[in-house]
C-alpha cells in the first residue's frame, strides 16, 4: 500500500510539473522565438551558411523553352489584312547557371557576383531541330532600323533604297537557331560599314550563352533577414536611368534566385529583372504543395503592366506621352538600343483585349501563360517557378518607306519563353528535414503539455484504483468461519435425509467417523 501511494504522489508531481512548464513555455513562445531567430541567422549569404553554396550553384535543373509565332499570311499583312500566326514549340534547352567571381564586400554585409548562364539543347523535350526548322516572322533588324529614321522623310527614303539593295523586307524566314543565337543580317552589315556602333549579327539570345548580365551586389541578410538576397546595385548603379521617374528607375527586391525566410501572405515580393530593365512585384495567390513541401504562390498582378490611366504609378514607364502603351504591355526600347521591342506576358495574357484580337491565333490562358513563384514560407526557398515573357515588335506606318504604307499599327508577337524550375528530390528532402526540426522545436512546449496530459490521465487512473482498494479494505468483516466447530462439539451430525443416513458413502457429503463413546 505504501508503494502504491508513493507512485500516485510521484505521478502527480510529474504531471503538475509538465503541465505548468509546457503551458508557461507555450504562453511565452520562447522556443518559437529561438527557432525563428536561429533560422534567420542560418539563412544568410556568408561562407559556411546553409544556403551559400546552393545560392552560388543552384542544384535544381532549370529549363528554358522557346515558342515562336510563325506568320502564315505575309502578303495579306503587307496589304493591310489582319495577321494570322501559329505557335511553334517548344524548343527546350537545359539552362546551367552559377554565380561567378563571388566576393564579400563591406565587412561581409554585402556580396558581389556575376550571374552566368549557359544553354544546352534537349532534343527529347523539343518539337524539332532548331537548325532545320524555319520560322517566318517580322524582320527585327529591319524594324529597328526603320524605327530609327521614323519622323525623317529623307532618312527613311535613304534607308528604303538600302533595304531594296540588300533585299531586306519587313518579314523574314530564318531557322530557329539563327533567330535565337544569331545570324549575319545583310542590312545590319551594310549599316555597320559606315557606323562601327552597329552590330552586324542579330539574334534574340545573341551573346547570352555562357555570358553574364553585369555585376550584382546583394545584401547578405546578416543584419536584417528581410534584406536576404536583395539587390543593392546592378552594374554599379543603385538607380536605373531608362525611365522617366525615380519610382520606375528604382531597383527593388532580389534577382529572383533567393527570397527572405518567414514570408507573409500579405507582403509584396519584389523582383528586379535585367531582361525587362525594371522591377516588378508579385502578390500572394494561393497555398500549394510541391513534393510534400508547403508553399505560397506569388504572381504578378494586372497592375504591373497596367496603363497609366489604370495605374498612375506606371506613368514613369512611358518613353514619351505619345509612346505610352495600354494595359499588358511594356515598351523596353530604352534598354534595347532603341529597337521597337515590347514585352508582355505570353499571348497577351492580362493585356487589353484589343491586342489579343488584333492577331489571329492568340489564346491567352492562365495555366499556360501565367508567371508564378512557389516559395516555402518558412525558409523562402523556391520549390517551383515559371517565368514567362513574350517579345513583340511595334509595327507602324513609316513615311518614306513604301512597304509600310498599308500596314496596320500592330504589336506583333515574335516569341515567348518559359523559364521553369522545380526543386529536385535531394533538395526537397533537406528542406523537409529542416522544416521538421523547426516544427518540433517550435512545438516543443505543446509536446510537453501533451506528455503532461498523458501523465494526468495516468494519475487519475491510479487515484481511482487506490480509492477503490481502500474502500474494499474497510468493508472486510472478521467473523467465525462457518466450517469451524468448538472443541467440545463432536463430529456427530444429523443426516439431511433418510437416504443420506442409509448411505453414509453418498458422494454428496463428506462422512466423518463418529467419536467413540467413553461410556461404552
Amino acid at each position: 500500500m505504501a508503494r502504491r501511494s508513493c507512485a500516485v504522489y510521484v505521478v502527480g508531481i510529474i504531471c503538475a510539473s509538465l503541465l505548468i512548464t509546457g503551458i508557461g513555455l507555450t504562453v511565452s513562445r520562447i522556443f518559437g522565438g529561438i527557432m525563428y531567430n536561429r533560422l534567420t541567422k542560418e539563412i544568410v549569404l556568408v561562407e559556411g551558411s546553409r544556403v551559400f553554396e546552393s545560392w552560388k550553384k543552384p542544384p535544381p535543373p532549370v529549363y528554358m523553352e522557346f515558342f515562336f509565332f510563325n506568320v502564315t499570311n505575309v502578303k495579306e499583312i503587307i496589304g493591310g489584312a489582319k495577321a494570322v500566326v501559329k505557335q511553334v514549340g517548344p524548343y527546350t534547352y537545359r539552362e546551367y547557371r552559377y554565380k561567378d567571381n563571388v566576393s564579400m564586400v563591406e565587412n561581409g554585409t554585402l556580396v558581389s557576383a556575376y550571374n552566368v548562364k549557359s544553354f544546352v539543347f534537349l532534343r527529347e523535350k523539343s518539337v524539332g531541330d532548331p537548325t532545320v526548322d524555319n520560322i517566318t516572322t517580322v524582320d527585327i533588324p529591319a524594324w529597328a532600323a526603320m524605327n530609327k529614321v521614323n519622323g525623317s522623310f529623307w532618312k527613311a527614303s535613304g534607308l528604303s533604297i538600302i533595304m531594296r539593295a540588300v533585299g531586306s523586307e519587313p518579314f523574314t524566314t530564318r531557322t530557329v537557331h539563327e533567330l535565337l543565337w544569331g545570324y549575319k543580317d545583310p542590312l545590319l552589315a551594310r549599316l555597320a560599314s559606315t557606323n562601327p556602333d552597329v552590330e552586324p549579327v542579330f539574334g534574340l539570345m545573341y551573346k547570352k550563352n555562357g555570358s553574364n548580365d553585369g555585376e550584382f551586389i546583394y545584401h547578405t541578410g546578416e543584419h536584417n533577414y528581410m534584406d536576404y538576397g536583395r539587390v543593392k546595385t546592378w552594374k554599379g548603379q543603385s538607380q536605373l536611368t531608362f525611365w522617366t521617374s525615380n519610382q520606375s528607375n528604382s531597383i527593388n527586391g532580389t534577382d529572383g534566385s533567393a527570397f527572405h525566410p518567414l514570408l507573409n501572405k500579405n507582403e509584396h515580393i519584389y523582383v528586379f529583372t535585367s531582361d525587362l530593365c525594371r522591377s516588378i512585384h508579385m502578390e500572394f495567390e494561393k497555398e500549394v504543395y510541391v513534393k510534400g513541401i508547403p508553399a505560397y504562390r506569388f504572381t504578378p498582378p494586372r497592375s504591373v503592366f497596367a496603363s497609366k490611366e489604370e495605374n498612375p504609378a506606371n506613368e514613369g514607364f512611358c518613353i514619351t506621352p505619345k509612346e505610352c502603351l495600354g494595359t499588358g504591355l511594356l515598351k523596353v526600347s530604352p534598354c534595347r538600343k532603341g529597337a521597337p521591342v515590347v514585352a508582355s506576358f505570353p499571348h497577351f495574357y492580362l493585356a487589353e483585349s484589343k491586342y489579343v484580337n488584333a492577331i489571329g491565333g492568340m489564346s491567352p490562358e492562365r495555366t499556360h501563360h501565367q508567371t508564378f513563384l512557389d516559395l516555402n514560407p518558412t525558409t523562402g526557398v523556391i520549390v517551383r517557378a515559371n517565368k514567362r515573357a513574350q517579345i513583340n515588335i511595334l509595327m507602324s506606318r513609316i513615311t518614306g518607306l513604301p512597304k509600310t504604307r498599308q500596314l496596320n499599327e500592330t504589336v506583333f508577337p515574335v516569341m515567348f519563353l518559359n523559364e521553369s524550375v522545380e526543386i529536385d528530390d535531394a533538395s526537397a528532402a533537406r528542406v523537409q528535414k529542416l522544416l521538421l526540426i523547426v516544427k518540433l522545436g517550435s512545438n516543443f512546449p505543446l509536446i510537453i503539455v501533451g506528455l503532461g496530459v498523458i501523465m494526468l490521465i495516468v494519475f487519475i487512473i491510479l487515484l481511482v484504483r487506490a480509492r477503490k482498494q481502500k474502500n474494499e479494505v474497510k468493508r472486510i468483516v472478521f467473523t467465525k468461519p462457518s466450517y469451524t466447530t468448538p472443541a467440545e462439539d463432536d463430529t456427530s451430525y444429523s443426516p439431511v435425509s433418510d437416504k443420506e443416513k442409509d448411505d453414509p458413502q453418498n458422494g454428496t457429503f463428506i462422512g466423518l467417523t463418529p467419536k467413540s463413546d467413553p461410556q461404552a
